[in-house]
């Protein structure tokens, strides 16, 4: 099963290989007032799937940090059943 997996994820990594081989061209991401961005395709990919998983995470902090709160006030209070509601 150990061999299956490292077999999967070297097929993953040959994948995105080829891909970031295959897509060197240069291209050009305007932004506003006049601004713009040249650069290989697949960093511009690279770039756009990493602010995707920053803006992802960051809206999730609040959420974590309520969680995190009720928490240690259960770790606290035993006795004390959580106030949040699941079923928003």
């Amino acid at each position: 099963m150990k061999y299956l997996a490292w077999l999967l994820k070297a097929a993953i990594f040959f994948t995105l290989f080829a891909f970031a081989l295959n897509n060197q061209h240069e291209v050009t991401v305007h932004f506003f007032f006049g601004t713009a961005w040249g650069a290989p395709l697949v960093l511009v990919v690279l770039a756009a799937f990493a602010i995707g998983l920053l803006v992802g995470a960051l809206g999730m902090v609040p959420r974590w940090w309520k969680h995190r709160a009720e928490a240690l006030r259960a770790r606290r209070d035993p006795g004390v059943a959580p106030t949040t509601t699941h079923g928003l």
